[in-house]
This record gives structure tokens, sequence and C-alpha cells, in this order.
């Protein structure tokens, strides 16, 4: 097999700086080498020095003001006669630095040993570029305009890139560049940077919260022989050692129950959910999820914690309850709105489900875009469902838990304690949503074997006629819930969506580093 070239080996700029890299190397000097030590990064200099007294130009180039090292990426380069200014830039930010004829040196560079006797300077000038790494040693003071600059004595290479930064001013402008190629946005856009710092921030306290709260953070099994806790569809996948096909898990539900089976009292995990489904601005089929049980609450319980999560992160990453999302301002402050499916319907769909046929339901959403598929065989729960979804997600602007939804929605989840409810078919299940999007969903959950049993093999069915999201029969769940499970509260919340409100983030793509694309292209 004859494995070519990559593209790149044909651009222009990746061939100039190769010629470089290898005078670089023929001059000694090794342009990876294995270690750098900064002692401050861009924004603690700036924080340090802002208000500070720190001398000017001469104290610098006279070794009388702190001496600092700094590593970063050579993002601008001015050259001003017997001084050339550039920036550099890290994580937290970019600073200044000076280059001078006389004083900066280069790690490694014997002029006599360069054939045409290059100055510091001018080595400097020729044989950096653009989006090198640099380490650098030097004194920190005020130019005359009042900018934090750093005088450097010894600048050090670090990386020689081979392939240029993307234009400054245009930056990313093709959004599947920008998402395939993740290290380029980051570079470019000091704002990314700060989203995925947040996310970070966001994460923590997600788990801060339960943790304080009592619940106890586990992991479980990513592969799984049979996949169940939702309605989707695996991803499927093969274990030669055993030669057994698994799955990829699609929630976390199973086997966190089985934790409450098995004594414990409060649990939580954060991580990584499968689902071969649709791409779009709220879906990606790999995310972030956190899933957590508490034996003994019920949903009402739940609503009340949960709300409250969603305040704790305003007020400490916001400083206030109000958050801008798009065009909105959304308060998160507790107590949410709380209305049942049937209300809401009534309420910002003006249709009274109680007062209609399954016909009449039918037809209502036969005046609406939904899907015609999911109406063929649809009971009168999925109707109920499917109304909501066309008539109501969408105006729930500000946070509302959307409670009592159809027995159709979950298998997974008790039937209301209330009589009227119960008969009718109605769970003790809770959607909350912000902005027209689901942002988590609870239950209180189903603890009775012989229910269970009897939902699980109704899903059975479904998926044997076709319906390649409906649970298989899962017998080791159903025989861990004979054991006792005690009554119990579960809820699942998109880690990655919960990032997009608290970053005012309209796709998914911008709070996951690396979204699912198809390949690039090559040429």
């Amino acid at each position: 097999m004859e494995i070519k070239n990559p593209h790149y080996h044909e651009i222009e700029e990746f061939q100039n700086r190769s010629s470089k890299l290898k005078e670089i190397k023929d001059l000694g000097i090794e342009p990876y080498p294995h270690k750098f030590q900064p002692s401050h990064m861009a924004k603690e200099l700036h924080d340090l020095y802002a208000e500070k007294k720190c001398g000017h130009f001469d104290d610098a180039a006279a070794g009388e003001t702190p001496v600092v090292k700094f590593a970063g990426r050579l993002i601008l380069f001015r050259a001003m006669g017997k001084n050339a200014f550039a920036q550099l830039k890290d994580e937290s930010g970019k600073i200044q630095i000076l280059f001078n004829r006389d004083l900066s040196k280069v790690t490694g560079y014997n002029v006599e040993k360069s054939k045409d006797k290059q100055s510091h300077i001018k080595f400097i000038e020729k044989k950096l570029d653009l989006g090198d790494i640099l380490g650098i040693e030097g004194n920190i003071f005020l130019t005359q305009k009042g900018e934090l600059t750093i005088f450097v004595k010894k600048v050090t290479l670090l990386c020689k890139t081979l392939l240029p930064l993307p234009d400054k001013h245009s930056g990313l402008a093709d959004l599947g560049v920008k998402y395939r190629k993740r290290w380029l946005d980051l570079i470019t856009d000091p704002d990314v940077i700060n989203t995925f710092i947040k996310r970070s921030k966001i994460i923590k306290m997600v788990r801060d919260y339960f943790d304080e709260a009592g619940f106890l953070e586990v992991e479980t099994p990513i592969l799984q022989n049979i996949y169940g806790g939702a309605e989707a569809k695996p991803f499927k996948t093969h274990i030669n050692a055993l030669h057994q096909d698994m799955y990829l898990r699609i929630a976390l539900e199973i086997s966190l129950k089985k934790l409450l089976i098995g004594g414990f009292n409060k649990v939580f995990e954060i991580g990584k959910i499968f689902r071969n489904e649709g791409i779009d601005k709220t879906h990606n089929p790999e995310f972030s999820m956190i899933e957590a049980y508490a034996s003994y609450w019920d949903y009402n319980d739940m609503m009340e914690f949960t709300e409250k999560l969603y305040e704790s992160i305003a007020k400490k990453l916001c400083g206030s309850t109000k958050i801008e999302f798009g065009r909105h301002t959304i308060d998160v402050k507790t107590p949410w709105k709380r209305l049942s499916m049937k209300k809401a319907i009534k309420e910002y769909g003006s249709v009274d489900v109680e007062k209609l046929s399954d016909d009449e339901l039918h037809k209502k959403l036969l005046e609406t875009s939904v899907d015609r598929e999911k109406l063929k065989g649809a009971t009168r729960g999925n109707l109920i469902a499917l109304l909501f979804e066309e008539l109501v997600e969408d105006k729930l602007i500000q946070p509302h838990h959307i409670t009592d939804h159809p027995i159709e929605t979950t298998p997974l989840c008790k039937l209301h304690r209330d009589p009227k409810e119960k008969e009718d078919k109605i769970v003790e299940r809770f959607e909350s949503f912000i902005a027209g999007t689901e942002v988590l969903n609870a239950y209180t959950e189903l603890n009775d074997p012989q229910i269970q049993r009897e939902l699980l093999v109704n899903q059975a069915k479904k998926r044997l006629e076709g319906d390649e999201e409906a649970h298989p029969l899962d017998e080791e769940f159903i025989e861990a819930i004979c054991q006792g499970m005690p009554p119990a509260s579960g809820v699942g919340i998109g880690i990655d969506r919960l990032v997009m409100l608290f970053t005012n983030s309209t796709s998914i793509r911008d709070v996951i580093f690396f979204p699912i694309m198809k390949p690039e292209e090559s040429s």
C-alpha cells in the first residue's frame, strides 16, 4: 500500500517553514525542547502590574524591573528598526513583548555558526513565524502609552510550526472547519476559550451541588449487554474476546437503579451517552449527561432540588438569577412555574384535550407540522404528547416544569397517586423547559416489578414490530427490581444543554470540543 503525502505538503507556506526548520536544526538549535517553566500567565501579569509602577523602557533594558518568564504563541510581529514589538498569546490572554537588537538573545544561536552571520534580532525576524510557540525571559515595563510589555532578554523556540494560522481578521468563517479543527477555533477566538472554561466551571458546580446534598458519585459501564433507560436507537459494537455483540449505553438509568437496590441512598453519575439518531442544534449522537437517583424522594422533591441547581449556578457564574439567552432574558429564580401537560396544552395551545375524542385529537395534529408517521397507531397518550410538542414547547421561554405525562411516554415511571390521573394512565413525570427546549427529565420511579415487567414486555413487542427506539426486555433489571428497590426519584440533565444556556450558545456544537462531523474530504 502506497502512503501518499498529505495535501498540505504542497502548500508553499508549509515548504517555506520546513526549509526554515532545517536551517534552525543545522545551526544546532533544538526547535522542539522538552520543557520550559513560565513564571506567570498573561492575565496574572496584567492583574499584578495593572496598577503598579514597574518602570519604563530604560529601566527594563538595565535590568532594574521585575524579571518574568512567559510562554505563548506568537500572534503578531512588527519590526521597528532597533526594536521589534510582538504579541504572545496563552490560555488566559495575550501580552506585548519587545525584542531589542543589542540585548535580546536566542537560546542556542551562535552568530558565528550562521552562514550570513545574522544577528539575534535578524534570526528572530527571518526564522520565526506567526504561530510559533516561544518561551521568553525578560524585564517587565510600561511603554509611553502605558501598555504592559516584556523587554525580552532571552527567547527560546519551543515549537516551530509548519502551517500558518487562519487570517486574524477573517478568522474561521467556515463552520465545518471551526468545529472539525477546534484547535484553530481556540487559537483565533478568545470567546471560544471562555465558553469552554465556563463549561468546566459549570460541571464542577453541578458535581459540588450533588456532592453537598449527600449524593455519591459513581461510574457505571458504557458497554452494555442490553441497552435501556430511554427510547433511542443504540450504537452497536462487538467484543472479540467474548464473541459477543454489545451496545453503547443510551442512558445511565438502569445501572444506577441497581445501585439503589444494592443499598446506596443517593447516587449520581456524569458521563457520556450515545444515541444513534439525528443531529441538530440541540442533539449530538455523543453527549454528556448527569443522572441522579434519590431513595425515598418523589418527583416533587426532585423538582425543588433541580430548580435550585439552576438558580445556584446562575448566582455563582453570573452573579444574578437573570441570564441572557438569544433575545431573551431568562430568570431562573425559584420556584419555577408548574403545569401539567394537559393544562400546558390548554394554556399555551388553546386546546382542552379533556373535551376532545381521540379522532378530534388526531385531526388537531393534522393541522400542525407533525411527522405523519408518528400518528400511525398512536394511542390517546401519544396524541396528547405530540400535541404538547407541536403547540407548546417553543412557547416555554421562562423556566417551566411540565408535569404528569401519559404513560406511553415512559415505561419506567410510577403511575400517578391521584385516582383520577391513575385511571387516565398518567405518570408522575416532569420535564423542565427553558427557552423552548427541554433541559431535564425526571420521574417518581417505578418499583413495582409486576407493572415494570408488563410495561417492558409491551416495549419489547413494539420493538419486534419495528420500533427501533423501544426498550428491549431486560429480565436482569426486572429480577433486580423483584429484590426490592425503595421508592425513589431520578433525574437526567443534559450537560451540554445546561452549558448552552449559561454561555448563551445557540448550537450544541458550540459547547462540545469535538462534535460529530463528517470527515474532511481529502483533495
